[in-house]
C-alpha cells in the first residue's frame, strides 16, 4: 500500500522527475503511432465518447499537438491562430483549429506525420531547460471551471503525455482496437493521477485500482474506500465518466 503525501501549495508543477516525464512522453508517442497505424479505415470514422470527433478528428488534434511541442515556431503559429478564432476557451480554439488544419490528409498520411513529429516532439520537450520549466505559464488553465497557475513544466512534462494517454484510452474505446497497457508505463501514469487526485481533494482515502496500470495507495484514517478499475478511475476524473464523492474531484489531462 503505498501512502499519499499532500503537495506544498503554489503554481502546479510536475510530480514526476524530468527524465522519468520524458521516457514516459517518448514511449506514449510510440504507443500512439502504434495504434493508429493499426486502424483500418471504418475504425478511422467511428464516433469517440468526445462530443463531434471522430477517431480521426482525435488523430489529427493529438498530431497537431505534437507538431506545436516538437517547435517553438510552431507553437507560436499555433496559438496566435487560435487566438484570432471565435471558439470559445482558448483549447477549445486550439484543438478546433487542429483538426481544421489536417481535415484534408489521409489516415496514413496522418500517421507517417505523426512518426515523423513524435522523436522532434520527444526530443524538444527533453531539452527543456528547468528555468523554463519552473517559470509560470502564461495561460491559466482551468479546471472545473476555475482558472489555476501551471508552470510550464507541468504542462510539458505532465499534461502533454497524459492528453494523448487519454486519447489512446479513447480511441481504443471506440474502436475495439488492443489497448496497450504495462505497469511501467501506464502504472506510472496512473499514479502519478492519484498523487494528484489526492493532493486536489485532501481528504483521507484507501484506493484499489485493478488491472496492469493499477495499484494500491492510502492517506489517513476514516476516508472513504474505493476500489475501480485504473484507466476507468481516469476517465472519471477527466469527466468522461460520472463520479461521487472523492471521485467528483477533476484532474486536468
Amino acid at each position: 500500500m503505498n501512502t499519499v503525501e499532500l503537495d506544498p501549495a503554489g503554481p502546479r508543477r510536475a510530480a514526476i522527475d524530468h527524465r522519468t516525464a520524458m521516457g514516459l512522453a517518448a514511449t506514449e508517442y510510440g504507443r500512439v503511432v502504434d495504434l493508429l497505424g493499426s486502424l483500418d479505415a471504418a475504425q478511422w470514422s467511428t464516433r469517440t465518447e468526445c462530443p463531434t470527433w471522430t477517431v480521426r478528428d482525435m488523430a489529427t488534434h493529438m498530431l497537431g499537438m505534437t507538431e506545436m511541442a516538437a517547435s517553438l515556431r510552431e507553437q507560436r503559429r499555433q496559438m496566435s491562430a487560435a487566438r484570432h478564432r471565435n471558439d470559445g476557451l482558448m483549447i477549445d480554439a486550439l484543438t478546433a483549429l487542429q483538426v481544421d488544419e489536417h481535415r484534408d490528409m489521409s489516415a496514413p498520411q496522418i500517421v507517417d506525420r505523426l512518426s515523423e513529429q513524435a522523436p522532434k516532439a520527444a526530443r524538444s520537450r527533453r531539452r527543456t531547460p528547468g528555468f523554463i520549466r519552473r517559470r509560470r505559464l502564461g495561460v491559466p488553465g482551468e479546471i472545473d471551471g476555475r482558472e489555476e497557475v501551471w508552470t510550464i513544466g507541468y504542462l510539458t512534462d505532465t499534461i502533454l503525455t497524459r492528453d494523448p494517454w487519454m486519447h489512446r484510452v479513447d480511441i481504443t474505446r471506440a474502436t475495439g482496437a488492443e489497448h496497450v497497457l504495462t505497469p511501467d508505463h501506464d502504472g506510472v501514469l496512473v499514479a502519478d493521477v492519484v498523487a494528484e487526485w489526492a493532493a486536489r481533494h485532501g481528504e483521507p482515502f484507501t484506493l484499489w485500482l485493478t488491472g496492469p496500470a493499477g495499484g494500491e495507495w492510502s492517506r489517513g484514517r476514516g476516508g472513504p474506500e474505493i476500489e475501480c478499475d485504473a484507466i476507468e478511475f481516469c476517465r472519471i476524473l477527466s469527466g468522461r465518466a460520472p463520479g461521487e464523492g472523492l471521485l467528483g474531484t477533476v484532474v486536468p489531462f
